[in-house]
């Protein structure tokens, strides 16, 4: 899909250390040769500290800050996943503000393995069908989701993953979401 992302920016959003890497660096990489311009949004400037898992993987800078960013300066948002990065992101109030902006404005949204435990904190998964790493079934059924084990689920422009295992599904559709625009069925 070379250039059906020309002119979009997608705001990934990351903790400053536990974002697992490759979900972050694959859908970066796909929206970049779709012709998309990625971001990357933290809670701190700087840098932040990716993972393998439980290993410390690369540095990535910061492109802004999530307190001086903004869901209309962008066109679509992806969450990468990592056990820490979301539990951390969901506890800072500016982090589920931004996230909420999104869905508000039906814009496309994309998360992927824990990213989820986010979205459950701005309260933007009820009535929503999605999937996730097999632990967040329970956080997502109470939250009002309903979560199904499928390698990627679309959902009026919101895209959920289960795992790295599941990545070249996920960026496939997080592009062509993303290409489609806006989702009127995606607002909460």
């Amino acid at each position: 899909m070379p250039d059906t992302l020309t002119g979009r920016r997608v705001a990934f959003v990351v903790a400053p250390e536990g974002t697992e890497q490759v979900e972050l660096t694959e859908p970066w990489k796909a929206v970049q040769d779709a012709g998309g311009h990625p971001e990357l949004v933290s809670t701190e400037a700087g840098s932040i500290q990716a993972f393998n898992h439980l290993d410390k993987a690369d540095t990535f800078p910061v492109d802004r800050v999530v307190r001086e960013a903004s869901a209309d300066d962008y066109d679509a948002l992806v969450l990468p996943g990592g056990v820490a990065n979301p539990d951390y992101l969901r506890t800072v109030p500016e982090a589920v503000s931004f996230v909420s902006q999104f869905f508000a404005q039906g814009k496309p949204v994309g998360a992927i393995c824990h990213a989820p435990w986010t979205l459950i904190e701005a309260d933007v998964v009820r009535g929503r069908r999605m999937t996730s790493w097999p632990s967040l079934k329970t956080d997502l059924t109470n939250a009002g989701a309903t979560w199904v084990d499928e390698e990627v689920v679309v959902d009026n422009g919101f895209v959920t993953s289960r795992k790295p295992d599941d990545l070249p599904a996920f960026c496939a559709k997080v592009v062509e979401e993303i290409s489609e625009g806006k989702h009127a069925g995606q607002t909460a």
